[in-house]
């Protein structure tokens, strides 16, 4: 995941960490399932993830394994290779005109000499209907990650291995279903994120066929781990607030048993992962991340620290919902208009209320704490009342700044 600030190693405490990504994934417009769970007859379908633990974790180890050496330089293009291949034994034609490589060019020394900055890599799965097999569901994650620095290995298990494995199993799930999409399906695995997202901002810019064929782009960005180490078996998705269909698919697919789904709004956390690209073009998109985490860009996100389970359940959530979006009538649609409802107080009085709960041993400033329980108190009456008006998500976007500004 692209940082806000520099992606030098850095260490932060619990408190810094859990308050800083709470208000980067919590604090944004809504229109969602809430992070708690319900019953009754409008509770959310409930299912059995298709994709298991045993799935991903070969890749997430491979891919964060100290040969690959942080994924950049040398380990970029083995990774990279190990993709191609998880492609081929899916049986998946390349999906650019050139092969499975997208080169991502640049300048040299010599502003006469092109040198190659990176590589995209990308496979495709045709549809099987005759009239909208032109359109296309896109689902790209980053593969690359920090490398070496100082002698230590930035391994990214969690960012990005995490994300690729799962896009590599739904390559081999959807490839081997003997009921195939309706729309197309590429699977795209963008190089350089960590360097301003140029690997995804090139592919938009060099699309393998007119942007305006994609119904859907996904992405996920860390979805191994949970939120400032809070226990809290969620995951974000953002982006639906932007096109209304996809809220109808996320209630109709429901999330997998053991995890919970927060749908909120893109607007506050800015440009974070690859979406950036596509939402500035008017894309529809969805986000899916489990949060930011204190080995965040540091030598300690390691695959022995990934929740296998968490992460193969996202997998199977984002599974179900490219089913359902491949398979729909109707083609997901950009809206500019973005209304907020009670998700974005519900998943911002839960963090809260987990960060308060957390200061066993206190590590939050005097103030921090203030804040934070200012925060909690005052959803806890947006929820009680049943709405939230314009002033209140006025109220909510401003504290939440606010916030980002106390911890960084």
């Amino acid at each position: 995941m692209a940082g806000m600030t520099s992606t030098q190693p850095r260490t932060r405490s619990f408190a810094f960490a859990g308050l800083a990504a709470a208000i980067l994934l919590a604090s944004m417009p809504a229109g969602s399932q809430s992070a708690t769970p319900s019953t009754g007859p409008d509770a959310p379908r409930v299912f059995v993830s298709a994709i298991q633990p045993a799935d991903i974790r070969p890749h997430i180890e491979f891919l964060a394994g100290d040969d690959l050496q942080g994924r950049a330089g040398a380990g970029s293009r083995m990774a990279a290779a190990y993709i191609v291949d998880q492609f081929r034994n899916a049986k998946l034609p390349p999906l650019f005109p050139e092969g499975y490589y997208q080169v991502i060019p640049g300048k040299g020394d010599d502003s006469e000499k092109p040198v190659v900055l990176g590589r995209n890599v990308g496979c495709f799965l045709e549809g099987s209907d005759p009239e909208l097999k032109h359109e296309v569901v896109v689902i790209g994650v980053h593969y690359d990650h920090l490398g070496v620095r100082n002698g230590q290995i930035f391994a990214g298990a969690d960012d990005n291995a995490s994300g690729v494995a799962m896009m590599l199993e739904l390559a081999r799930q959807l490839s081997s279903s003997k009921t195939k999409p309706r729309r197309s399906i590429a699977f795209v695995g963008f190089d350089l994120e960590e360097n301003m997202l140029w690997g995804s901002r090139w592919f938009a810019a060099h699309p393998p066929w007119p942007l305006e064929r994609v119904a859907l782009f996904i992405t996920a960005d860390m979805i191994g781990r949970s939120l400032g180490d809070l226990p809290l078996p969620a995951v974000f998705v953002l982006g639906s607030e932007h096109a209304p269909q996809l809220k109808q698919s996320l209630n109709r697919v429901g999330h997998p048993e053991g995890l919970e789904t927060a749908r909120l709004g893109i607007d506050l956390v800015g440009t974070r992962s690859d979406y950036g690209p596509f939402r500035d073009r008017q894309v529809p998109f969805l986000f899916f991340s489990t949060g930011e985490h204190p080995d965040y860009h540091s030598p300690r996100d390691t695959a022995i620290r990934i929740d296998y389970a968490k992460a193969a359940n996202v997998a199977g959530l984002i599974l179900e919902l490219v089913r359902d979006v491949a398979n729909a009538d109707e083609t997901p649609t950009w809206s500019d208009a973005v209304t907020g409802d009670l998700d974005e107080p519900r998943a911002l009085e839960r963090i809260t209320t987990l960060l308060l709960e957390a200061e066993a041993e206190p590590r939050l400033t005097d103030v921090q704490r203030y804040m934070v329980s200012t925060v909690r108190n005052r959803t806890r009456r947006i929820l009680e009342a049943g709405e939230m008006t314009p002033d209140d998500r006025i109220w909510l976007v401003r504290m939440a700044q606010l916030l980002l500004l106390s911890v960084f």
